[in-house]
């Protein structure tokens, strides 16, 4: 149940007082106190930036935010990561129940222990920093519930795209508008694979060795190259866009293990980029939520955020479409996000402080189910590579039985290739994924057909 092995008793939640006086306005307010669950990447990181800019941040939000209190499982190699004053120990339930805590900061990752602690840190009255999306998506309404009971704020700034401050975007700049679609680059791994694969001409497996060298990519990189880590965060996103509670397990998910170096070139030549995108749109009967590899006009904004870089771009009825782009990865561009959150909770301890905003950006009894469409019924452009066999009459045959299943060809190349043998690409008018795999299904049973074709969205973002 813990996240660390217990060295010693918890103490017991501090007894209920009367309410202190209010403090005059002149009175300086006390630090915010903060305890920090795993030193890691992301907590070392938060740490070295709270150090050293700790006057700017004070400035900012009229009090100090210090760091207190810390659980690692490795306390040697966590201390020199940590400024001296800071308490360590290996009990996270020391951090998550001690009366002088105000606010706990959960860096370990994960949804068992996290889930346990997060829970715990609430019960006893603290606010909750986070970064941790799958978290979240899994079991968001659960925390946000218990935080709205306790009276306290779970914060996730750093949950979804790192250094680019989406969710107080969704949740207060963009508050008087209705969200039509968003759509986003939200996995830095991917990203740099994808990049990696148009820029030097690399297959997917070099790609991918190379992010992990690099550090871009974890040994075990399947949350990210399978979709399930831009998931996660789209489904926060999508909450937040449409006011509906967090559904991760209806977003149809597609990774870009089984992308062909073959497909990035011929999308190239077409003038246009592939991406592992999240979207999340309004249609008339319902929202669409997918992740997927897609092609993108190589004109779109979002087709120029390259490397580990993240992207994301909203449109609504107001503001129009607006664009976020910023890292997407990184030890202290996630303490960025952290501390912002930071800084918020402090300024809930000023007199001139905002109230707490919604941690999904609505009331919670405004959150509503919302209609959600099946994948098949999802509606985009779409790529698709035939290997051929046969004369110029093969080109013919193919446009007429796209036809004959509801697919309009608006582009194509005809290509010849040693190794590969011959190819025909087209893209094709928006249509729904089950008329585009009906005509698929057709297509590859002619003749002329050499093998199965592939099928990529493109997504026009309009």
């Amino acid at each position: 149940m813990l996240a660390f092995p217990s060295l010693s008793p918890a103490p017991s939640p501090a007894p209920a007082t009367a309410p202190a006086p209010s403090r005059p306005p002149w009175a300086p307010l006390p630090p915010l106190r903060v305890g920090l669950l795993g030193v890691g990447t992301v907590g070392a990181g938060t740490s070295r930036v709270l150090l050293r800019n700790q006057a700017l941040i004070r400035a900012r939000c009229g009090r100090d935010i210090e760091l207190r209190m810390a659980a690692a499982r490795n306390l040697p190699r966590a201390r020199p990561l940590l400024g001296p004053e800071v308490e360590l120990v290996a009990d996270a339930q020391r951090v998550v129940r001690h009366p002088q805590i105000d606010v706990v900061v959960e860096a370990i990752g994960g949804c068992g222990d996290a889930r346990t602690l997060v829970l715990d840190a609430i019960a006893h009255g603290k606010h909750v920093v986070t970064a941790n999306k799958a978290l979240l998506a899994l079991h968001g309404d659960e925390i946000f519930a218990a935080a709205r009971q306790q009276g306290v704020v779970v914060a996730f700034e750093g949950a979804v795209a790192v250094s680019i401050p989406i969710v107080k975007a969704l949740r207060e700049g963009l508050a008087a508008n209705r969200i039509e679609w968003l759509a986003g680059i939200i996995n830095g791994t991917s990203n740099f694979v994808l990049s990696a694969m148009r820029e030097r001409g690399w297959s997917f497996d070099t790609a991918l060795r190379e992010a992990q060298r690099l550090g871009y990519a974890e040994a075990d990189p399947r949350f990210d190259v399978e979709g399930i880590d831009a998931a996660h965060k789209l489904t926060l996103l999508a909450s937040m866009a449409f006011g509906m509670p967090l559904r991760f397990d209806v977003v149809a998910v597609e990774g870009i293990t089984q992308l062909h170096a073959a497909d990035v070139r011929h999308a190239e030549a077409l003038g246009y980029r592939i991406k592992l995108l999240g979207v999340a749109r309004r249609r008339a009967h319902g929202i669409e939520l997918r992740v997927q590899p897609a092609l993108l006009p190589e004109a779109c904004l979002l087709a120029g955020v390259n490397g580990a870089m993240n992207g994301v771009v909203v449109k609504s009825d107001a503001a129009g479409p607006t664009t976020y782009c910023g890292a997407g990865a990184g030890a202290e561009q996630t303490a960025s996000a952290v501390i912002a959150d930071l800084v918020d909770v402090a300024r809930l301890g000023s007199a001139a402080g905002a109230s707490a905003v919604p941690a999904l950006g609505f009331e919670a009894a405004a959150l509503q189910p919302q209609a959600l469409l099946p994948l098949d019924a999802h509606i985009t452009g779409h790529y698709l590579r035939v290997p051929v066999t046969g004369d110029a009459a093969v080109f013919a045959l193919l446009l007429d039985t796209l036809a004959d299943h509801g697919l309009v060809v608006q582009a194509n190349r005809d290509v010849a290739d040693d190794a590969r043998g011959r190819e025909i690409v087209l893209l094709t008018a928006e249509a729904p994924l089950h008329v585009a795999r009906g005509a698929v299904a057709a297509i590859a049973a002619l003749p002329c057909v050499r093998s199965a074709p592939v099928r990529l969205s493109v997504e026009m973002l309009a």
